[in-house]
């Protein structure tokens, strides 16, 4: 007969042994540097992506917003810090295309206009595509190179400075900083160009030539053309080119410049005159207004944006301002949004700009529900297609579609996505206050993205 004392213990043994069984079996064991490590299997869904971003913020010690949302289950998948404010940078043209497309009609106004005897008196509505170089329009050329009448160009009341609060000074020279004004020409830059083979540089326009002088000493800048801060004026340093070298740099504009281009660009005279903006004037439209909202969402060009709301505060009284416009859409088109966004510029060039995740969730949500799907992917940057989202998410069949947004130690993305499993969700994924380059942060969030595209 065994003694209950031992016959206890072995029974111990033995429970113990199958309990271990039972542990190693709910477990996966992994090998990882020379060790063996159990780790349980967590299937893929919101808890490892809300996972991926919390790491993501801990490993670059930077502030991240983000928000998926599925609009068929009309809630939010994933939220990280979605109630928390960030500087937006470009994320905001999604707020300047949507308050601009509710504002104005399908084609642009070109120019306002009134006939008096011989006479033509014509004012700008804020359309920046007048002799641009990126954007194909003759429309308001022809009409004013070819009208018999003698041209008078009237400078329309504008409120707005040509530089926007809180944007950097010292990016007067760079090509994504030109000018605010009621009637952009050529964009509001000058063009430098040298093709291969050439062995001098072209300006455009032409107007410009006499200004710009030459230094061939080294300069610490790497540009090859600098324009100085208060003037029209242009140093040229030959050690900076080489052929196929472009650049392109903003002018400072006045009504009495603008009436000189005018004229240089038409080939006919053009006088500027002061006196009170004629009523019952006729409008000469433009372009179509998605053709402009399709250039300012997929290169994000802040010209354009800035122009937009310029536009659209024309639709208010003759007096243009693009903070009229701003006002306007905050407290007609986006009362009901979940946090009132800080939102000071068309562009997202101001660092004043502030948006939740949350909030860019809802406007993307307005976005579907009043504009078809075909209708509305088309105009945002698309994966792997000309634009900003050119060299990412490359596939044959695309699947992100929205808008980048990048300042200094700011990157974001916000739109939406299409999954392998058929689903459209939301997303807003923004970045702050990280002490990287901003193409490691894009490839951190493409990495997660293309997760969520893969898998969910």
């Amino acid at each position: 007969m065994v003694p209950i004392r031992k016959m206890n213990r072995a029974l111990r043994v033995i429970l113990y042994s199958c309990f271990c069984v039972f542990l190693l079996s709910a477990c996966s064991t992994t090998r990882q540097a020379g060790k063996d490590v159990v780790s349980e299997e967590v299937p893929y869904g919101p808890e490892v992506i809300r996972k991926q971003v919390m790491d993501l913020e801990d490993r670059r010690q930077s502030f991240v917003g983000f928000a998926l949302y599925d609009p068929e289950l009309g809630q939010m998948v994933v939220e990280h810090n979605s109630d928390k404010y960030f500087v937006p940078a470009s994320n905001t043209k999604l707020f300047t295309f949507y308050v601009s497309d509710r504002m104005l009609g399908d084609s642009i106004p070109a120019l306002k206009y009134v006939i008096k005897g011989d006479s033509l008196i014509f004012w700008g509505t804020g359309d920046p595509t007048f002799a641009h170089m990126d954007v194909k329009n003759t429309i308001a050329y022809d009409f004013l190179k070819n009208r018999p009448e003698k041209l008078y160009y009237l400078e329309a009341p504008f409120f707005s400075t040509p530089f926007a609060i809180n944007w950097g000074w010292d990016d007067y020279n760079y090509y994504y900083q030109p000018e605010r004004s009621i009637f952009p020409v050529h964009g509001n830059i000058v063009k430098f160009s040298r093709s291969n083979g050439d062995s001098t540089y072209t300006t455009t326009p032409s107007y410009y030539k006499p200004n710009i002088k030459t230094d061939t000493a080294v300069y610490s800048h790497n540009n090859a053309f600098r324009r100085a801060l208060r003037t029209n004026d242009f140093t040229f340093y030959p050690k900076h080119t080489k052929e196929g070298y472009s650049q392109e740099v903003p002018f400072i504009t006045s009504p009495e410049l603008t009436v000189q281009l005018l004229a240089d660009t038409l080939k006919r005279p053009v006088q500027l005159i002061t006196r009170p903006v004629p009523q019952n004037a006729q409008v000469l439209y433009g372009l179509p207004a998605d053709t402009v909202f399709k250039r300012m969402l997929q290169v994000s060009d802040n010209l354009l944006a800035e122009q937009l709301l310029v536009l659209s505060s024309g639709t208010l009284s003759d007096t243009l301002s693009v903070e009229r416009a701003i006002d306007h859409g905050l407290k007609t088109y986006l009362a009901d949004l979940p946090d009132k966004p800080v939102w000071v510029d068309g562009s997202g060039l101001s660092t004043m700009n502030m948006f939740t995740p949350r909030t860019i969730i809802a406007l993307l949500k307005k976005l579907q529900e009043e504009r078809p799907q075909e209708k509305l992917f088309p105009l945002l940057a698309t994966g792997g297609k000309p634009g900003t989202f050119r060299n990412i998410y490359k596939a044959d069949v695309p699947f992100v579609f929205g808008k980048s947004g990048t300042l200094s130690h700011v990157h974001n993305q916000s739109g939406y996505i299409i999954t392998r499993s058929g689903k459209v969700l939301l997303y807003s994924f923004m970045n702050n206050n990280f002490n990287a380059s901003a193409s490691e942060i894009r490839n951190d969030m493409v990495r997660i993205m293309t997760e969520v595209h893969e898998k969910y």
